[in-house]
């Protein structure tokens, strides 16, 4: 179990693979050897060892090593096809640079590779990876306060068991029902792992800037708590209008500070509408209320989404369309379950948001009920669809029957609605300001 005084250095899993090809740049010295290495590198299994092969070295190792910069000025490794955005949209390979330590793990039929970073420094890399780095100075104290709290809340307390293994997913299956919920895993080797199942990091490879620095720096220790403990921060890109409930998402608990929120200035906020309601869910997407995350300022959008990220322009409200074949094949697919030839998508249960936690799939062969709002994304998309926010619309066109899937928000809505946080900082709030906004009722507190 970690006290907060101990999160100074936390690892952080970068990839899993058969292989792993890396370049140390300068010199490193692996600690379980002692021996110098530089240039470029290949680790992969020998009989249950890891074997590098290095310019001028040729070891094995029994279970792992750990290479550390002889001098952390200006030290550095590129580990070469990472993959970010697994299993979503924008999943690609991408070389990436790392500061700190870089140690190889072996396990089973892979070599797991860890950087050993200090937390602050870990927060920098975080914050230019989920946003641009020139976003508002507002916007990166508060994204450096909640990066910090998430860590520190997933960290802190946590001892997984290797016995147990990761426990990360809850599930209620019967012959009529699966509702699964999904959290991030407790890692056996490492704290956190450095994609959006934990926190984006990408080391130095997205530039870090000033701003960035200043930001972490200045927010030094900070968190939010609420009655003396941890928030546990959450955060996405777009609520769509109004935040959902903690419980309605993951486990069932619930944070008083993780409510519903109309994303909207008290001055000028919309009527409290009941979305749990199905007629009064359906007017409210096809509507477009003025919320902060509502908007299609280049500018601020530019600064707020890293390139990948601005593949994605249609997250306030959204539209996906299927024909029936094409949707009954892709469930069949994503879920595991043969429904025959789908008839209807029938919402049950509606958060807070207005995103469905229980949805039912009502077919020629067959009739479940699935949830919650990420077992419902990930049957209805190829990657993740963007938001379990919809209502579904079945027409015939020409013979053929389409289902079309009106939608709102980006992401799961519990916490911080990164796009409206960032138009709240374009207008000048302050940080402390956009995190009462999202985390009502929970205090800044400096813990180190």
């Amino acid at each position: 179990m970690r006290e907060v005084a101990s999160i100074q250095v936390i690892s952080v899993g970068l990839l899993t693979a058969p292989e792993i090809a890396f370049t140390l740049h300068r010199s490193f010295r692996t600690e379980e050897t002692d021996t110098l290495i530089e240039g470029k590198c290949h680790a992969r299994l020998h009989e249950g060892k890891i074997r590098i092969t290095a310019p001028e070295a040729d070891m094995l190792a029994e279970s792992g090593l750990r290479f550390s910069p002889v001098d952390s000025a200006g030290a550095a490794f590129t580990l070469h096809n990472v993959i970010i955005g697994i299993d979503f949209h924008w999943e690609r390979p991408e070389d990436q640079v790392f500061r700190g330590s870089l140690k190889l793990i072996a396990e089973g039929e892979n070599i797991i590779a860890v950087n050993i970073i200090p937390a602050e420094e870990y927060l920098c890399s975080v914050i230019s990876s989920e946003m641009n780095a020139g976003s508002p100075p507002d916007l990166l104290k508060a994204h450096a306060v909640i990066s910090r709290g998430w860590l520190l809340a997933q960290t802190i307390g946590k001892r997984p068991s290797e016995e147990k293994g990761p426990s990360s997913q809850a599930c209620t299956i019967t012959d009529k029902e699966i509702i699964k919920w999904y959290d991030r895993e407790d890692h056996i080797h490492f704290d956190v792992c450095a994609d959006d199942h934990c926190q984006r990091y990408q080391g130095i490879t997205k530039v870090s800037t000033p701003e960035v620095v200043k930001a972490v720096n200045d927010t030094e220790g900070e968190v939010l708590t609420f009655n003396g403990n941890i928030c546990d921060t959450r955060y996405y890109k777009c609520c769509g209008g109004v935040t959902e409930l903690f419980e309605n998402v993951w486990e069932p608990v619930c944070h008083p500070y993780l409510i519903k929120v109309a994303d909207n200035s008290t001055e000028n906020g919309y009527p409290d509408i009941d979305l749990r309601d199905e007629d009064l869910a359906r007017e409210w997407i096809l509507s477009r209320p003025d919320a902060f995350c509502n908007t299609s300022d280049n500018k601020i959008l530019s600064l707020v989404l890293n390139d990948y990220d601005q593949e994605t322009r249609d997250f306030f409200r959204w539209k996906v369309r299927y024909k029936q074949e094409e949707l009954s094949s892709l469930v069949k697919k994503k879920t595991g379950i043969d429904f025959g030839l789908i008839a209807e998508l029938k919402s049950l249960e509606r958060g807070v948001s207005g995103r469905i936690i229980r949805l039912e799939i009502r077919g020629t062969k067959k009739t479940m009920v699935i949830g919650k709002e990420l077992e419902i994304r990930k049957a209805l998309s190829e990657s993740h669809l963007y938001s379990s926010c919809f209502f579904t619309e079945k027409t015939v066109e020409n013979g053929e029957t389409f289902f079309i899937l009106h939608g709102a928000g980006w992401g799961h809505g519990v916490g911080l609605c990164q796009i409206g946080a960032a138009v709240m900082g374009a207008k000048g709030y302050g940080y402390r300001e956009i995190l009462a906004h999202y985390f009502p009722g929970s205090a800044i507190e400096k813990k180190y």
